[in-house]
C-alpha cells in the first residue's frame, strides 16, 4: 500500500455562494428575516479538505462585497491557502436555502453576473502552475459562462501534472440540466474522479440505474466514478470495480454541504493512501473502500450540525481511520 513522503495538496477551483436561511426567532408574518452563511460547493470542499488536515489552495474571484470579505475570512480561518484567488469588482453569488422536515435543502440562486463566472485566461494562467496533486472543481463555475469554458482549458493543461476530481453539482433552476448532459462527456475526459449524488445522476441519465450510469462514464473517460446516496450510503466504481459502503447513522441535522464533505473526505483519504497525483493507476478495491467509508463518515458529522461546518480531525485519527476523532470546529 502506497504512503506518501510528505502532506499531498489539493487546490480546489470554483465558486463561494451566501447560503441565506430563515431565521424563525426573527422573523414574523410580516417580515421575513435570513441568516446568511458562506457555502458555495467549491468552497465548502476546500474548507472540509482543510479542517482534515490537507494542505489546500481555493482559487475563487471574491467580491468586494460584504459577502465576499465573509468568504474570505472563512476559508483563511479553517487554514486555505487563497494565493492565487482573485478580487474582483462584480457581486458575490447569493442562494436562499429553504429546508424540508428532513433538512433537505433546495435553493433559489441570485448569481447572474457574478464574480464567480467571470474568469479569464490571464487570471487563471496567473494562478501558477500546478503544484497541488490533486485539482478539484465542478458545480456552477464549471458549467456557468463566460469561465467555464476557461476552466476546462485549465483542467486540460493541468492535468499532465496532477489528478483532477470533478462535481457537476447539478442546479437545475440555475442552469438546464441539458447543458450539463452536453458538457459532461467532455468533463469525463479530462477528469480521473467524478463524484455525483443520486439527484445528479437523476437528471444528468434520466431513468438509468447507477451501475449502468458509472459504465457510460468510465467509456467516457473517468476512471472512478462514485455516487452518494445520502443516508443510504455510496457506491464506487473503478473502472467497473463496484464498492459499496453505507452512511454511519446519524441525527440529521440538515444536508448542507453533506456531498462537498463526501468529497474531501475521499480526496483527503486517497491523497493520505498515496494515490492522488496521478491517474490512480495504483488504486485498489480496497482503499477505494476505505477512502469512501472515511468520505462517508465526514459527511454524516456534517449532517449533524447546522449548515456546511464539515468536521476537524486530529492528525493520528487521519492516519488510522478510526472512529471517533473527528470532531466540528
Amino acid at each position: 500500500m502506497a504512503r506518501p513522503q510528505a502532506p499531498v495538496s489539493v487546490t480546489v477551483l470554483g465558486e463561494c455562494v451566501a447560503d441565506a436561511f430563515t431565521d424563525p426567532v426573527r422573523s414574523s408574518a410580516s417580515e421575513l428575516a435570513l441568516r446568511a452563511l458562506p457555502g458555495g460547493g467549491p468552497a465548502n470542499t476546500a474548507v472540509a479538505l482543510a479542517r482534515l488536515g490537507t494542505p489546500t489552495r481555493f482559487l475563487g474571484r471574491f467580491s468586494t462585497d460584504v459577502f465576499g470579505t465573509l468568504f474570505r475570512a472563512r476559508l483563511s480561518a479553517s487554514g486555505v491557502d487563497l494565493t492565487g484567488s482573485v478580487t474582483a469588482p462584480e457581486p458575490s453569488t447569493l442562494a436562499v436555502a429553504d429546508l424540508d422536515e428532513s433538512g433537505q435543502a433546495t435553493y433559489t440562486f441570485y448569481a447572474d453576473s457574478a464574480a464567480d463566472w467571470q474568469w479569464t485566461d490571464e487570471e487563471l494562467t496567473a494562478t501558477g502552475p500546478e503544484s497541488a496533486a490533486c485539482l478539484h472543481t465542478g458545480s456552477l463555475a464549471l458549467i456557468r459562462q463566460p469561465g467555464g469554458t476557461r476552466i476546462e482549458d485549465h483542467l486540460a493543461k493541468a492535468r499532465e501534472h496532477v489528478t483532477v476530481s470533478i462535481d457537476p453539482n447539478v442546479r437545475p433552476l440555475l442552469v438546464p440540466p441539458a447543458a450539463y448532459r452536453e458538457r459532461l462527456p467532455h468533463w469525463c475526459a479530462l477528469a480521473d474522479i467524478l463524484r455525483l449524488s443520486e439527484d445528479d445522476l437523476a437528471l444528468l441519465l434520466p431513468g438509468v440505474n447507477p451501475e449502468e450510469a458509472c459504465d457510460t462514464w468510465h467509456a467516457a473517460g473517468a476512471r472512478l466514478v462514485v455516487i452518494t446516496f445520502g443516508g443510504r450510503g455510496a457506491l464506487a466504481s473503478l473502472d467497473g470495480l463496484r464498492v459499496a459502503v453505507p452512511a454511519p447513522t446519524v441525527d440529521v441535522v440538515d444536508t448542507v454541504g453533506a456531498g462537498d464533505s463526501f468529497t474531501a473526505g475521499l480526496l483527503h483519504r486517497l491523497a493520505a493512501l498515496g494515490h492522488l497525483g496521478g491517474r490512480l493507476d495504483a488504486l485498489n478495491p480496497e482503499d477505494l473502500a476505505d477512502a469512501c467509508t472515511f468520505a462517508a463518515r465526514v459527511a454524516a458529522l456534517t449532517c449533524s450540525v447546522p449548515g456546511a461546518n464539515p468536521p476537524l480531525a486530529d492528525a493520528a485519527g487521519l492516519r488510522a481511520g478510526e472512529d471517533g476523532l473527528l470532531s466540528h470546529a
